[in-house]
């Protein structure tokens, strides 16, 4: 089913209700509304196909190829989950994001996917514009190195560099301490999705939480935002319907694909008589 105004509605019924808090750094700013992601790919079309009972919410795109699962009573660290089947010309490929990942900059990859964005020739490109550190070629860390950034090189295992990111609360010294959230991008993961997560993730720009919303971990920083919370609600629905006119726009290309000029008629000599 198309997402309805009914469950629009729903959404600003929430957040016009709570003031908006500035929170940064985005990788502890929490989870935020899973709507952000489900909404976003429900106007393009994708449907749910799980029990509309159940707190599980399995989503699958127009085409077949893709499945979304959330899953918020997982027993795993993975709450959310993405496959895509191979086709004839390209691989199959898999990607899974912890519990307290923050949904917008889920929709970084998610947006991307729906979106057909034009491939970035490197995925450490939005990195290397922002300021965290890299510790080497196939790593990097936030200001606070509570977020770490991860590329596992091609092995005879694998047919690519896979991706890993994981925030992880202080540790002492050699000790890492206990993980806050992760993302994971396998091996055949197309790279341009994973440079649209990266790049919605190292943003500076702030998100918006409520006031008793769940942060990521206690030192996150909040601020009253600037923005009233009818804005917040306008910037979702606008971004709703940009996804939903840019969908129809694609499924129109589709089915009225470009006609090919008939050929000209050569004209034939009378017969003589």
């Amino acid at each position: 089913m198309p997402l309805s105004e009914r469950q629009l509605a729903a959404f600003a019924d929430k957040h016009v209700r709570q003031i908006p808090f500035d929170t940064s750094p985005r990788h502890l700013a929490g989870p935020g509304d899973a709507r952000h992601v489900t909404h976003g790919l429900a106007a393009a079309g994708w449907s749910a196909v799980s029990d509309p009972l159940s707190a599980e919410i399995v989503l699958r795109s127009p085409g077949l190829r893709h499945r979304l699962q959330f899953d918020p009573q997982s027993t795993t660290s993975a709450w959310w989950r993405l496959w895509a089947d191979p086709t004839d010309t390209e691989p199959g490929w898999y990607a899974e994001f912890g519990e307290l990942v923050p949904a917008e900059v889920l929709t970084g990859f998610t947006d991307a996917l729906i979106l057909a964005t034009p491939p970035q020739p490197d995925p450490w490109e939005p990195v290397a514009l922002a300021d965290w550190h890299r510790d080497s070629d196939s790593t990097a860390c936030s200001p606070d190195t509570m977020c770490r950034i991860g590329r596992r090189p091609v092995s005879e295992f694998s047919r690519g560099p896979s991706w890993h990111v994981e925030t992880r609360e202080p540790g002492h010294g050699q000790f890492p301490g206990p993980r806050i959230w992760h993302a994971y991008f396998d091996d055949r993961a197309p790279a341009h999705l994973v440079g649209s997560f990266l790049t919605a993730l190292v943003d500076g720009s702030p998100l918006q939480r409520g006031m008793y919303d769940r942060t990521g971990h206690y030192s996150a920083v909040q601020k009253p935002s600037r923005l009233r919370p009818q804005q917040v609600v306008d910037a979702h629905t606008a971004r709703i319907e940009s996804l939903r006119a840019r969908a129809r726009s694609a499924r129109r290309q589709q089915t009225n694909p470009a006609t090919t000029p008939a050929k000209a008629h050569t004209a034939q000599p009378a017969t003589r008589r």
